[in-house]
């Protein structure tokens, strides 16, 4: 069994996820690609107080780019991604779409809710396709026969979620988006031809495809950091990181600190961080998203608030984890105020073992970043640990 230091897992995750290469002076449509490619899933997210989530992991790992060039790759022929519930609604490269067939067909028992009782509900299911296969691709609101008393999700019609279970399902797919709405049609009219006719694998060789994407973009991690990456329950992952292991594709690992197993994948590089490279990470970034794993990792203890009543709140509503190194060092309350074209920090609070650059390091970030957003100047309020030594260093960046 291979052992690592605490420090050693960190360089092996923070390069397995994009985050150890400098950021690049153009990003075209083949290296967004080609992220997603290697990530093997990017989330997806309604909240756009600063941005669509999905936008912000190629700025943190490539630098500033078209976001719409983004959006094509899912849009329009020759498609590279396609929407499904990978770790949640997320971007994914187009060949794990028969990967991902298994869960399709189990939607059963893998959806939630609502949507999973509405399979019961055959005909007014059926109804729902008919429309789809006549009229898409069309939006959710193109389909009401009866409006929600409430807005919220909670409150869907059945209309809505019917589409959903379909969605969910794979008898509808993602064709494109209007603003931030799903627009709906068959597979056979979105997905490539040839995705059409892969043969569909078997649910342990997909579950082994999964696995095996999840540590290359992990590097390294636990059973539980491995399943949680596309959601793959305990049943079904553990036979899958058995063959792994045989296969010689996940090798146990033991590193510093951690009370359970780890799985080394066989091409993970343990890089040299330049502790100057620096990245303000989505709430939803891979590299953070499972919590329990970006303690154990980083010591950061990290939650978002967004649910949180105001009153409440101990870092803000939209709060960002601050990379500098190999360490996360800050966590920032963002909004982009497109109005004043203003990105304002609305909270900043300092890690306990920040470094006295953290306050430079990040105005950097932050001005770097309200210039990929078309936002003229950036604003610190008055709020937390690091506020006022930021706000000198966002004035020297000027």
């Amino acid at each position: 069994m291979t052992s690592l230091s605490l420090r050693e897992a960190r360089a092996i995750a923070i390069a397995a996820q994009g985050l150890a290469a400098p950021r690049r002076s153009q990003v075209d449509a083949a290296a967004l690609r080609g992220l997603v490619e290697h990530l093997g899933v990017v989330q997806i997210d309604s909240v756009n107080v600063l941005a669509r989530s999905h936008y912000l992991p190629a700025w943190s790992r490539l630098g500033a780019y078209d976001p719409a060039q983004l959006d094509a790759l899912s849009r329009s022929a020759p498609r590279a991604l396609f929407e499904y519930w990978g770790h949640e609604a997320s971007l994914l490269p187009i060949d794990l779409q028969p990967v991902l067939r298994w869960r399709m067909a189990r939607a059963k028992d893998q959806a939630w809710g609502r949507i999973r009782q509405m399979a019961r509900r055959k005909a007014f299911v059926s109804k729902v396709l008919a429309i789809v296969a006549e009229r898409g691709p069309i939006r959710a609101g193109e389909l009401e026969t009866a409006k929600p008393k409430r807005k919220g999700w909670w409150e869907w019609s059945e209309v809505k979620v019917a589409i959903e279970w379909l969605f969910w399902s794979g008898q509808v797919t993602s064709a494109s988006r209007r603003g931030f709405e799903r627009l709906y049609d068959l597979p056979e009219r979105v997905l490539p031809a040839h995705v059409l006719a892969t043969a569909t694998p078997t649910e342990l060789d997909a579950q082994c495809t999964l696995i095996a994407r999840a540590a290359r973009a992990l590097g390294i991690g636990t059973e539980a950091d491995l399943r949680d990456y596309y959601r793959i329950r305990p049943g079904p992952a553990r036979p899958a990181i058995a063959a792994l292991v045989e296969q010689g594709v996940l090798v146990p690992a033991q590193v510093e600190g951690w009370t359970q197993r780890a799985y080394l994948h066989r091409d993970a590089v343990a890089a040299e961080i330049d502790p100057t490279r620096t990245a303000l990470l989505s709430p939803f970034d891979s590299l953070i998203w499972f919590r329990e794993r970006t303690e154990r990792m980083f010591g950061m203890r990290y939650r978002i608030e967004i649910y949180v009543p105001q009153d409440k709140r101990v870092h803000g509503y939209y709060v960002l984890p601050f990379l500098l190194g190999d360490a996360l060092v800050a966590r920032v309350d963002l909004k982009a105020d497109r109005a004043a074209k203003v990105l304002r920090v609305q909270a900043v609070h300092g890690e306990p073992r920040a470094p006295r650059a953290t306050a430079g390091a990040l105005a950097s970030e932050l001005v770097g970043m309200a210039g990929w957003l078309g936002l003229e100047r950036v604003e610190v309020e008055p709020r937390g640990s690091l506020a006022k030594p930021l706000r000198l260093a966002v004035a020297r960046t000027r």
